[in-house]
């Protein structure tokens, strides 16, 4: 049976940086810089087009987060329905977009883990499969997980320092 991926939400602004640029949260824990400078030159953004208002700070700035994305209600978009009714919705971006063209902030939680997890399991002298075996993960995970490419649970967290790695997992919240 095939392993079908979750779409990419947007559960937090973390930042807004000048410049166009959001460090975001998405739900699978990562959190990811959006650089909209990069993307509306991708996208060659250009007077007229919905995007425009968004390249200056102050239009872009009043972004929210709305169904699990990225919304700007102070650029509106006008959609017409089957019957010729127009109704005036928020602009919105599509998560999955955000989500390419996004990348991992790096002075985040996860990739402090993941590192953490690598030094531990090396000073115990174990591979990756060693320490998956002992934990009920897969080689694959933790090598995700060690190299800043997957969030993890507190309770996968609990079960590969403890039970795999025979620590105590110790969290606080400053």
């Amino acid at each position: 049976m095939r392993k079908i991926n979750k779409l990419p939400r947007v559960l937090k602004i973390n930042d807004k940086k000048d410049e166009l640029r959001l460090i975001v949260t998405f739900n699978n824990n990562e959190q990811r810089v959006i650089d909209f400078k990069v993307l509306f030159n991708k996208w060659k953004i250009k007077k007229g087009d919905i995007e425009y208002p968004l390249l200056k700070w102050k239009e872009f700035k009043k972004v929210k987060i709305s169904d699990n994305t990225l919304t700007w209600d102070n650029v509106r978009v006008k959609l017409e329905n089957d019957e010729g009714k127009t109704t005036e919705y928020s602009y919105q971006m599509d998560p999955q977009v955000l989500y390419e063209n996004s990348f991992p902030a790096k002075d985040t939680f996860v990739p402090y883990i993941g590192n953490l997890v690598r030094r531990v399991r090396l000073k115990a002298g174990l591979s990756q499969n060693e320490l998956a075996l002992r934990s009920g993960t897969t080689k694959s995970y933790l090598s995700r997980l060690e190299n800043d490419k997957s969030g993890i649970e507190i309770s996968t967290l609990q079960k590969i320092v403890e039970t795999g790695l025979g620590k105590k997992l110790k969290v606080e919240i400053e």
